[in-house]
């Protein structure tokens, strides 16, 4: 079975189907999309030259719309046409936004826009979508967004004109018609009379035009698709950043919440049962008339004493490792590998100045995956990778790979689920593969947080990061 959780859960921001042209991250951000020279100016090409008509198409039907609904406004019929406009205006927004993405290979986040309550009068279904303000940013955009595309295309053309007319000059030049008192472009700028020197100038502008086609085309469609993102794309990745934020710290909250009462049933269930078994035992033995029986007793509380002083150095270590806190995160993976009785094979490689939160998840990322590892999956052999990710900078890179039967589900168990909480706590991202028969990947991608260095607790050997690669058997 596979998997995938992305944390948080933000509603798909996009108009396209899943698996679009971009590649989520953590963040919510889009790897852009890669594409060869010849498909990038076809896509700018088009982008660029479709943006006049239906740019043009827009600014008629809005720019009417608008003034026809703010002339007839102290009318009853005026606002109805107002919110007609609007949601024509809507309609080419959620059209530029497709060819964002088809075209320009861009996020283009959609919008949450403004609906009446269920239920609610005419009146107020009428009206919700002009106290909208990304209504109006989209009116704005038809209005607005038509001299850009008009720019776009006008000069994508010319360009294309300049090119296919100078690069083929000298063969279609022979039908022009010789007057000798034609002025050519060659003569005025001193390259002397006649057809040769015109061809020459001409096939030498083509082909610089053809050199600069490319750039010149990107540059329009960045002009027009630049605009575009502001005006439609720009509300809807505040909302998805809200959305993000109010998440991950609901998600922070629930986990606090969560190791909290494991934490108190752990302290109940554990050291508190075997701290009374102690005062028993004590008791026991101070009112013994036999000293064998006073000494079993003390013997026996000895024993729950040093049993609950074990249960409580496991309870610390969950709620912060020592070595975690004292040396860092690169030392504490080494010590979990140590402890692990499978062939686990580490490598870390990490950045200076690494959050201790961001270090806290990494490392019970890291201690979960292997305790799962050694009871349920039956592996011989697990890669743990840490580092930062090589896709993007800004975030860590918590990689557990075995080769054991696989099947791992997060509903499984509290401690998957326990990591999701974690991770979405952060703003992360958790990945589980896990088919039945394996092999089972955890990936967590963490974001790197400088603010909180740490590099005082590090070895004084590792220098500005944490670096360790190695295996154990």
């Amino acid at each position: 079975m596979t998997e995938t959780l992305h944390m948080p859960p933000v509603p798909d921001l996009s108009d396209g189907p899943p698996g679009g042209p971009a590649d989520g991250r953590a963040d919510g951000s889009s790897a852009p999309r890669r594409t060869s020279w010849l498909r990038r100016l076809g896509d700018d090409t088009t982008y660029a030259l479709t943006a006049m008509p239906i740019g043009l198409v827009a600014f008629v039907l809005v720019l009417v719309g608008t003034v026809a609904g703010v002339s007839l406004a102290w009318l009853a019929i005026g606002l109805p046409v107002l919110a007609a406009t609007v949601l024509t205006a809507r309609g080419f927004a959620h059209l530029e936004r497709l060819r964002l993405r088809s075209l320009q290979g861009r996020v283009a986040a959609h919008p949450e826009y403004a609906t009446a309550p269920p239920g609610a009068g005419w009146w107020r279904r009428v009206l919700t979508p002009l106290r909208d303000p990304q209504s109006w940013l989209d009116v704005l955009w038809s209005v607005v967004g038509f001299a850009t595309g008009l720019t776009a295309a006008v000069v994508t053309f010319c360009w294309y004109a300049l090119v296919l007319g100078g690069a083929t000059y000298w063969f279609w030049q022979r039908w022009l018609p010789e007057s000798p008192d034609n002025v050519t472009l060659a003569s005025l700028v001193g390259l002397g009379e006649g057809r040769q020197p015109e061809i020459w100038l001409n096939t030498f502008l083509g082909l610089v035009a053809l050199l600069t086609l490319p750039l010149v085309v990107r540059l329009m469609a960045l002009l027009h698709g630049g605009l575009a993102t502001v005006l439609l794309c720009s509300r809807a990745d505040l909302q998805g950043q809200v959305r993000r934020e109010v998440g991950g710290r609901s998600a922070a909250r629930e986990a606090e919440a969560g190791s909290m009462r494991r934490l108190e049933r752990d302290l109940h269930d554990g050291p508190q049962q075997r701290m009374v078994r102690v005062a028993m035992d004590l008791g026991r033995a101070r009112h013994a008339d036999d000293p064998a029986v006073a000494q079993a007793a003390l013997d026996a509380a000895y024993e729950q004493t040093r049993t609950a002083i074990e249960e409580l150095r496991a309870l610390s270590r969950g709620i912060a490792p020592p070595l975690l806190v004292d040396r860092g995160l690169a030392a504490a993976v080494e010590e979990l590998v140590t402890r692990s009785a499978e062939d686990v094979h580490l490598a870390v490689d990490l950045p200076a100045g690494l959050g201790s939160h961001t270090e806290a998840a990494a490392y019970f990322v890291v201690a979960e995956a292997l305790t799962n590892v050694a009871k349920h999956s039956g592996a011989t052999r697990v890669d743990v990778v840490v580092g930062v990710d090589p896709l993007d900078p800004a975030l860590l890179l918590v990689e557990v790979r075995d080769d054991g039967v696989g099947g791992a589900h997060t509903a499984k168990g509290s401690g998957l689920a326990g990591l999701v909480q974690r991770v979405r706590g952060l703003d992360g991202m958790l990945d589980l593969d896990s088919p039945a028969g394996g092999p089972t990947v955890l990936r967590a991608l963490l974001p790197l947080d400088a603010g909180a260095a740490t590099d005082a607790r590090r070895d004084p050997d590792a220098g500005g990061g944490a670096r360790a690669r190695g295996a154990r058997r």
